[in-house]
């Protein structure tokens, strides 16, 4: 026998205990998954006879009590007396019992709703392409940890983009239109070169959601005035910043963001906060369609340590027990003054401030992102000073 097809036949029986071993390992585990299986469907089988067999076990010491205990059947007030503590005691147990079995179910509710809302508006990650994050929200639902304002920063090759929306309404009910609206958002960042095609994507986005919201709600009358559905729209910011620190944007009817200077003229003079120039809104998704032309609006540079502070209307709007609206300018001033600027101090100081001002969690849905520039500036060819990336 050669060389060659003694080591043919050896490769051969190599691979063939190599393949039956996979086999065996892959049996073993099919084994295990169906061993596992049954022995779940064997402890759910248990729990429902257990769940089911205390009531009746109970029920059933009731009823015997009344038929076959002497006591029961005497007219004394004592006999009464004891008769009523039976099925007071009884009906007690019923209750405790039904009481922790829905309080299991709500917490498996609460459990699977939690890690759906995590999902849909998942935690942004502290550092994007030299921009230090910070994000908060809270749902008026008392219950719900997202409700219907809705925000995502990506980094793509055309630059870091940012969403900040509200739909109207809150809590779970809005939860739909966020997904959509979120959904689009993360796809068209990475296809679209501009601006202005992102927010097309959310408007068709946004149109198809609410055409399969009134066919799912009024089958047969489609999405008219009296559709409850077309009523339905989304405020929506979006914000692009560039490489070179370059800001652009499209307002959508959504509130202003800030802008947290790190100094202001004269120079050293710290706590400068002003409102971004991001052009004159235009229509809220859902409600007007967008007209033809969408011009992005130029807001200036994003200097290294300046801050954004982007907010849904929830924060201003909240009021105090006299009807005042929340100090939101005074309070971000108060925040810029610490330097170097955090955006989770900024974070903290309003939000502490807000639940002060509203005595508790205020009745609408609120959202807050807050971005500063850690990026460095170096000078360029033509002598203009551009962003760049710092190390983290």
């Amino acid at each position: 026998m050669s060389h060659r097809t003694r080591w043919r036949k050896t490769v051969s029986h190599t691979l063939g205990r190599t393949q039956a071993d996979r086999l065996r390992r892959a049996r073993a585990r099919r084994l295990g998954r169906s061993e596992a299986r049954r022995l779940g469907r064997d402890q759910q089988r248990l729990r429902r006879v257990l769940e089911m067999g205390l009531p009746a076990a109970w029920g059933a010491a009731a009823i015997t009590y009344k038929l076959a205990c002497p006591l029961a059947q005497e007219d004394g007030l004592g006999a009464r007396i004891v008769t009523c503590a039976v099925f007071f005691a009884v009906g007690t147990g019923l209750m405790l019992h039904v009481r922790r079995g829905l309080l299991r179910e709500l917490r498996q509710i609460r459990k699977v709703a939690g890690a759906a809302q995590g999902a849909l508006l998942r935690p942004l990650p502290p550092r994007i392409e030299g921009l230090n994050i910070a994000a908060a929200q809270f749902s008026a639902d008392r219950g719900a940890t997202v409700g219907g304002d809705l925000y995502e920063v990506i980094g793509t090759e055309h630059g870091v983009r940012i969403v900040m929306g509200d739909v109207r309404g809150h809590g779970l009910a809005a939860l739909g239109t966020v997904a959509a609206v979120l959904g689009s958002f993360r796809e068209a960042v990475h296809d679209e070169a501009e601006l202005a095609g992102v927010l097309r994507r959310l408007e068709r986005a946004m149109a198809r959601h609410l055409r399969e919201r009134a066919r799912a709600e009024h089958p047969s009358s489609g999405l008219d005035p009296d559709n409850p559905v077309a009523e339905e729209f989304v405020t929506v910011l979006l914000l692009e910043i560039g490489p070179d620190g370059e800001m652009r944007a499209l307002n959508c009817g959504h509130p202003r963001p800030y802008l947290l200077r790190r100094h202001a003229e004269p120079v050293g003079v710290r706590g400068h906060v002003e409102h971004l120039a991001v052009g004159d809104p235009l229509p809220p998704l859902g409600l007007f369609p967008l007209p033809a032309e969408l011009p992005v609006v130029r807001c200036g540079p994003f200097l290294p340590g300046d801050a954004l502070f982007l907010h849904t209307d929830g924060v201003e709007d909240a009021r105090d027990s006299d009807g005042r609206f929340f100090p939101l300018t005074t309070t971000l001033t108060e925040a810029a003054r610490t330097q170097p600027l955090s955006p989770h101090s900024v974070l903290r100081t309003v939000f502490t401030q807000l639940l002060r001002h509203a005595g508790g969690f205020p009745t609408d849905d609120v959202a807050v992102l807050v971005l500063r520039n850690d990026r460095a500036r170096v000078p360029v060819q033509q002598g203009k000073p551009v962003a760049q990336n710092s190390a983290p």
